[in-house]
């Protein structure tokens, strides 16, 4: 154990770290005098127009899926470079802290609000949680309920992202810890310490679209959606 390579296990370091790499990657490989991208400047966009024609474009219209695509981008990327990171050795994974995850979603939160504010006003943004045509006796009970409903959302963001991130990591700690304890026996149990590595490469890009979306959508449910 390297004690000065302990900073790497700050979960506030590893948010540094994904932003300091983000600005390098994209300060090396986007070009604003080139036409025609290539290379890894041609998978940079590929990932661009991902997340702009699969998670802006269909829950935001006009001028505020133009608005919107660097937010979800920023969100795209920050999330997906954590998640990798944590699979490097030596690094910690921030994004299976809840504090970090609970931090993401709380600006999902914001935007929510935020949006709903900017394109309704006070008044109707308070209407977002007034379920329209049902009878009054029954808005003292659908109120509370629409409002537990917004808090749920931000909450189950922060704890899908976390829980899935943690639990893969776990596992492969626990099938490890296996060949420790029994030595040479277990050696099989690399190989799918090795195949699983490998899927949680594939669940780290998952888990950035997936926060990605239900950002995208819960956003535009409180700018559009009507009760």
């Amino acid at each position: 154990r390297i004690p000065a390579l302990d900073v790497f296990r700050n979960d506030g370091v590893m948010l540094g770290v994904a932003l300091v790499v983000l600005v390098g990657l994209f300060s090396l490989l986007y070009r604003r005098n080139r036409e025609v991208p290539h290379g890894w400047s041609n998978l940079l966009e590929l990932f661009v127009l991902f997340v702009r024609e699969q998670i802006v474009r269909p829950y935001f219209h006009g001028d505020d899926a133009r608005q919107m695509a660097p937010v979800f981008c920023s969100f795209f990327f920050l999330i997906l470079t954590l998640n990798l990171l944590g699979l490097v050795p030596l690094f910690s994974a921030a994004t299976s802290n809840l504090s970090v995850t609970g931090g993401l979603a709380l600006v999902t939160g914001v935007f929510m609000v935020g949006g709903a504010l900017w394109k309704k006003g006070p008044v109707g943004f308070l209407k977002c949680f007034v379920p329209s045509g049902a009878p009054l006796p029954l808005m003292v009970i659908l109120i509370p309920v629409e409002i537990i409903s917004f808090f749920s959302r931000i909450f189950a963001l922060a704890i899908r992202l976390f829980a899935n991130v943690l639990a893969g990591h776990i596992l492969i700690f626990a099938l490890l810890s296996m060949v420790v304890l029994f030595g040479w026996m277990a050696s099989p149990v690399v190989l799918m310490v090795v195949g699983i590595y490998f899927f949680e490469i594939f669940m780290a890009m998952l888990q950035a679209y997936i926060f990605s979306l239900l950002s995208a959508i819960f956003i535009s449910q409180m700018i559009y959606g009507e009760h």
